[in-house]
């Protein structure tokens, strides 16, 4: 089969992976190379990269409102293009360009949240479970029909990093059995019950608000966490806090109780792993060894 790869960041990479190893990947597409580092040099995508290291021919053009571009992807006469996490919206005669289309690779159980942040939304309110779909494109919004999706529970105290590696290589896996069996599959349409949408997280919703309950608290740090990560302000630093759980205890909202445990709106957390400014992630027993809490955080 022949197919065109589509995508960007570290999410993607095990996807390009396991369809190198299956089929023929015969050209990839991804975001431009940004600016990266203190010289400010411009670095290829993860994709790129492994894209190079595999051997696969690099696009990377700005968009597609250009013919030249939209014409050079036609010509590539693809059986079907694989896309997830690209990063731009794809027109209608890319989409139609490929025999069997455009499929996505999305990181949630479709028609649940939609959009750009599915991981962090789905642990930051709390849900029990989550998954990935493979979805036929459209010119929609994560849209389009399903053919195939795979559930897995979001476990106790999971981060977001944790949960997108895990959620990487389902996707990577279900990929390839969802091509091996393309012609028998009937896309699903998706409910109109149940939508929502995982908005792009702003960088305001990282700062911790201590005035709300202790469970909303932790999945917001969790859901953070490594990135952007949830931050609080301490002695005039801020310092990210990567991982905690929800305890039974009281408090004023902010006030620091035994060890690295606050007190919030209802209850508290208790941090478990944060990292200081310039510094490397630590288990919270080693940040409060260099760093000492004062009697509330605001």
């Amino acid at each position: 089969m022949r197919i065109v790869f589509m995508g960007t960041p570290d999410f993607s990479v095990p996807v390009l992976e396991a369809l190198a190893a299956a089929h023929d990947v015969i050209a990839v597409y991804s975001q431009p190379p940004r600016p990266a580092g203190r010289g400010k040099k411009l670095r290829p995508s993860a994709v790129h990269a492994k894209a190079d290291e595999l051997g696969i021919p690099v696009h990377t053009p700005l968009n597609f409102k250009d013919e030249t571009d939209r014409h050079a992807f036609a010509a590539l006469d693809a059986d079907v293009a694989v896309v997830v996490a690209y990063g731009l919206i794809l027109p209608q005669a890319i989409l139609d360009a490929p025999r069997s289309g455009c499929l996505n690779i999305h990181a949630s159980l479709l028609p649940r949240w939609r959009g750009a942040a599915p991981i962090h939304r789905a642990i930051m309110a709390g849900d029990a479970e989550t998954g990935v779909c493979i979805m036929q494109m459209e010119a929609g919004l994560d849209t389009g029909p399903v053919l195939a999706r795979q559930s897995t529970p979001i476990a106790a105290l999971e981060t977001t990093g944790r949960l997108h590696d895990r959620l990487s290589q389902m996707g990577a896996a279900l990929i390839v059995t969802t091509l091996a069996r393309l012609s028998e599959l009937t896309p699903q349409v998706q409910p109109d019950i149940g939508v929502t949408y995982a908005h792009k997280i702003d960088k305001a919703e990282a700062r911790v608000d201590w005035s709300l309950p202790a469970q909303q608290v932790s999945q917001n740090i969790n859901g953070l966490s490594p990135f952007p990560g949830a931050w609080c302000d301490i002695n005039g630093e801020r310092v990210k806090l990567l991982q905690a759980e929800p305890q039974h205890a009281t408090g004023a909202p902010g006030q620091t109780l035994a060890g690295f445990t606050i007190a919030c709106g209802t209850d508290a957390i208790s941090v478990l792993h944060a990292q200081r400014a310039g510094k490397k992630p630590l288990p919270a027993a080693d940040i409060l060894r260099s760093l000492t809490l004062p009697k509330r955080l605001i």
